[in-house]
């Protein structure tokens, strides 16, 4: 997929996102939905699509449309509490070099965690998707994720 076919499903993923969850103050039914909407949007490239919430120091997993997963990443820990840790996206190519890695899945080949940065500053949760294809992501991923 080009990255400006990319672009136009991420345009109109996002018009569709803000109509969906206008007037909704339940976060658990609007993460539940976004990701959803994501998974449905990118299926040939998205194969988990999920939340993890911070709670008592820790992530903790929570809506997501994919396999089962991991319940609970500690902080610094896989690429996922990296992001936490450091409050930036990350990018992983292959997750089979990126050290520390938690496979939840076998099937996951690379991935892209974006920290969800709260009105305070502090990481109060990230989106975490993975792809089964190596180099899946990049940075118009990025841009729309943020």
């Amino acid at each position: 997929m080009t990255d400006i076919k990319m672009e136009e499903k991420y345009r109109l993923l996002v018009t569709q996102i803000e109509a969906l969850v206008e007037g909704e103050s339940d976060v658990t039914a609007v993460l539940a939905n976004v990701s959803a909407a994501l998974h449905d949007t990118f299926p040939e490239r998205f194969f988990w699509v999920g939340f993890y919430s911070v709670k008592d120091e820790e992530l903790l997993l929570g809506p997501f449309q994919g396999p089962v997963a991991c319940f609970r990443i500690g902080y610094g820990k896989g690429v996922c509490g990296v992001a936490w840790q450091r409050g930036e996206t990350v990018i992983v190519p292959d997750v089979e070099q990126f050290p520390g890695h938690i496979a939840c899945s076998s099937l996951s080949r690379s991935e892209i965690v974006v920290p969800i940065i709260g009105q305070d500053g502090d990481v109060k949760g990230v989106i975490d998707i993975d792809s089964r294809d190596l180099d899946a992501f990049n940075k118009v991923d990025q841009h729309y994720l943020e």
